[in-house]
């Protein structure tokens, strides 16, 4: 159920007069879990560039197929920041179909997310996933967190996730800290597996459309070129096929999106 099939207000902590973009990507995703702001400011940003949903589908994609390929190479526990509202194909569900002993924690800033994300882990592996409130701009309070480390073991490699959260993180805020500092704490034999919007493959005037309609969320949209997301990955080990537009990231079948279409950028890297 959907509170949008509720006839019950939500939570006034919900804020529902404030669009959120993990809303809204679930409203691009087509699912339900919105609220009439959502659904407005999405509508307004696929009025910019209707290719928006096409993107937000093939990030989902690649997300399912990076974290099956690590899976695949061994990695059993994921730390997912960032998580957005759960549709079909999670990141536990997705990595215990190759390994079903394996541990996610989801972590997500949004009271909505972990209501709805509380309810689909009831059905989980008992202890195998959890999903916690946490702010991804204060990586040492991530680390610290007690129900973290007590769902993984962070002295065994992790895969570190950040699917198409970075780019609501500030300059101010500074990004590639934060990533370092998540990926310096984690060791040897570490993944670090991301997506990021960027403006690379639009007009200067179309590329500052989507990010003007953010400015009424809850949360800012920065988008970076390639060189400035492949900044994430200094000092990593980039798995082929390198940093590409998500489509092309080991797609299933031949990629028919173009990179202008997505304008997403898509990498895995490994610690060595």
């Amino acid at each position: 159920m959907s509170w949008a099939d509720d006839d019950t207000p939500p939570p006034a902590d919900l804020h529902p007069e404030i669009p959120h973009p993990a809303r809204m990507y679930d409203y691009y995703l087509g699912g339900k879990d919105n609220f009439p702001a959502d659904r407005a400011a999405a509508e307004k940003v696929l009025s910019f560039g209707p290719l928006v949903r096409i993107s937000a589908l093939a990030n989902r994609a690649f997300l399912q197929r990076a974290v099956g390929h690590l899976a695949e190479l061994g990695i059993d526990q994921f730390l997912d920041i960032g998580t957005g509202i759960p549709t079909a194909g999670n990141t536990h569900e997705v990595a215990q179909r190759v390994n079903p002993s394996a541990r996610v924690a989801y972590l997500d800033n949004d009271p909505i997310v972990l209501v709805h994300s509380r309810a689909l882990l009831a059905a989980a592996s008992q202890g195998t996933a959890t999903v916690l409130q946490a702010d991804l701009r204060d990586p040492a309070a991530i680390l610290a967190d007690p129900q973290v480390r007590q769902l993984l073991d962070l002295g065994k490699p992790v895969a570190l996730l950040l699917f198409a959260v970075l780019h609501f993180i500030d300059e101010a805020d500074d990004p590639h800290t934060i990533v370092r500092t998540l990926v310096d704490a984690l060791p040897s034999g570490s993944y670090l597996a991301l997506s990021h919007a960027t403006g690379d493959f639009a007009t200067e005037a179309d590329a500052a459309k989507g990010p003007s309609v953010y400015r009424s969320a809850s949360a800012q949209l920065t988008m970076r070129t390639k060189a400035e997301v492949a900044r994430f990955f200094d000092g990593l080990e980039l798995l082929e096929p390198g940093l590409v537009t998500a489509p092309q990231w080991r797609p299933d079948q031949p990629a028919e999106d173009t990179d202008a279409q997505v304008a997403i950028w898509a990498a895995v890297g490994r610690k060595p």
